[in-house]
């Protein structure tokens, strides 16, 4: 069977934390219900510096710089840890500092609704000139983007824009693009910005760390939580496009998928499927981060004097190509579904999305290497009661194991071990659902010694109050086998000779006659 593969991966992180305050939600509802808090008056005292945020062991592990048996041999807890060797630049991708992001936000705004103040447009400049990607083109654009101060102040304090800060100083804002619509207020334009800045952040990182030509890729599926659009079609989209744009992807068109946390692993399936079926040849996968998340447990982390760990935006970019016999295929062909029909019960999900698709091909859970399912950051989530995530899950597929005769009871650490890993994502929703270990799945199963993996995606779908089901998808990788198979097409040309050979053997068949 053909199959497509993984060709490479990239991740992003970007530090803001002044947007913890002024766009988590988790803080934005607290200053509307009880703006006098203890919290909110003293939350900039739990913030996390630039350098602490780089040096943190599970934001090395995300940029590639730390392996995942590496981070879990440092222990169960990473606070206050500093990775040896840390760096914002990895390699797999970056953690980016806050003004530059401001910069590329505005880089990705096409409709000029991004503004600094006069005062703090030098700042913002100079720090984005240290950016490998910044041009001078994108420099011209950030210059134009300057008001004078006591013009930012009103447009927010006045005109309803959502202000840009920096270690509490209102440097910038996005207005909004409508009088009356709410979906382009300037609240939900500044979300879909910070989505579509970071989203070009990643995209940018795969195309220069892996030597990629952006012209190369055929279609752009845009994966994250938020939705672009405007009041008559509050999700139409298209950040998909939008991103490609930005990144020199002139020849793909592309859409957004949308399953909430699961959207990255249907993504996968289906840019393996076109793929694999010849409509494209190259598939970019891409998503921003969720700006409405940061700082999501944070009062928890601070009644246990933690830092407020959810300070990073995330971001990653994947793209899915044809057979080149070397990098992992994705196979298509061993997936698992939670269907309509499941139920929700934890023995019901992990059937469906694992041992299931797996018992199908012919394998045991045994026979994959390595599970990627959830993998949120436990210093981020056991804090706030949640407990550690992707352990839960790793155990969860144990006990199927014990249940089908796979495993011996006996046997459950030992497997948990083996075939898990520790979370390191930030819990950015979609960010943490089993594509974080791509980037390292690629060499695991190249150069490395494994052979199998499975990612698997789960998504609450109950949250948009439509339907009370669950959500999941699953996908088997595996390590190549060395021998391609081409999708069989014929030319236009090809169908010509065809017919006029046909023609001319039928007209010699009637003289024969």
């Amino acid at each position: 069977m053909n199959y497509a593969v993984l060709k490479a991966s990239s991740y992003a992180l970007v530090h803001t934390p002044d947007m913890i305050l002024h766009n988590g939600t988790t803080q934005t509802v607290e200053a509307r219900n009880n703006p006098d808090s203890d919290y909110l008056k003293n939350i900039t005292q739990s913030y996390r510096s630039f350098e602490e945020v780089v040096a943190y062991p599970p934001n090395q592990t995300y940029i590639g710089n730390m392996t995942p048996q590496e981070l879990r041999a440092l222990g169960k807890s990473w606070v206050g840890m500093t990775a040896e060797g840390a760096d914002k630049n990895g390699k797999l991708g970056e953690i980016m500092p806050q003004l530059q992001f401001y910069a590329l936000m505005k880089v990705a705004d096409v409709f000029d609704l991004l503004f600094f103040g006069e005062s703090f447009l030098s700042d913002i400049l100079s720090a984005y000139r240290e950016h490998p990607f910044a041009t001078e083109e994108e420099f011209a654009k950030i210059q134009k983007a300057s008001c004078s101060d006591d013009e930012l102040t009103r447009l927010v304090a006045a005109e309803g824009a959502e202000g840009l800060y920096n270690a509490g100083v209102l440097v910038g804002c996005v207005k909004r693009a409508h009088d009356v619509d709410d979906n382009l207020s300037a609240h939900v334009l500044f979300e879909n910005l910070v989505v579509k800045a970071s989203g070009i952040l990643a995209a940018r990182n795969i195309f220069a760390k892996h030597e990629i030509d952006p012209a190369s890729i055929d279609y752009v599926l845009e994966c994250s939580e938020e939705a672009c659009g405007d009041m008559n079609q509050r999700g139409g989209g298209n950040f998909a496009k939008s991103i490609a744009e930005m990144c020199g992807a002139v020849n793909a068109t592309g859409s957004d998928v949308r399953g909430f946390c699961a959207a990255p692993t249907h993504s996968l399936i289906s840019a393996a499927s076109l793929v694999a079926a010849g409509t494209y040849k190259n598939v970019l996968i891409v998503a921003g981060g969720a700006s409405a998340k940061l700082g999501m447990n944070g009062k928890d982390h601070v009644k246990k004097e933690l830092p407020i760990l959810e300070d990073v935006l995330g971001a990653f970019a994947l793209v899915i190509a044809e057979n080149d016999g070397v990098n992992p295929v994705i196979r298509h062909d061993c997936v698992g579904r939670h269907t309509v029909g499941t139920g929700s019960s934890p023995q019901a999900v992990i059937g469906s999305l694992v041992t299931q698709p797996l018992e199908e091909a012919g394998l045991k859970i045994t026979d994959v290497d390595k599970f990627s399912a959830e993998m949120q950051n436990p210093d981020i989530t056991k804090p706030a009661g949640a407990g550690d995530v992707p352990e839960a899950n790793f155990k969860m597929i144990a006990a199927m194991g014990v249940k089908s005769g796979q495993l011996e009871r006996t046997q459950v650490a030992e497997f948990v071990e083996k075939h898990g890993m520790c979370g390191w994502a930030p819990t950015q929703g979609h960010i943490p659902s089993g594509v974080p270990y791509l980037g390292f799945a690629q060499q695991d199963l190249t150069s490395g010694a494994m052979n199998r993996a499975m990612i698997v995606g789960k998504g609450s779908l109950f949250l948009g109050r439509m339907t009370n089901l669950f959500d999941g998808v699953s996908v088997l990788l595996e390590r190549n086998s060395g021998t391609t198979e081409s999708v069989s097409t014929v030319s236009r040309e090809d169908v010509k000779k065809l017919l006029a050979e046909s023609i001319r053997e039928y007209a010699s068949s009637l003289l024969a006659e």
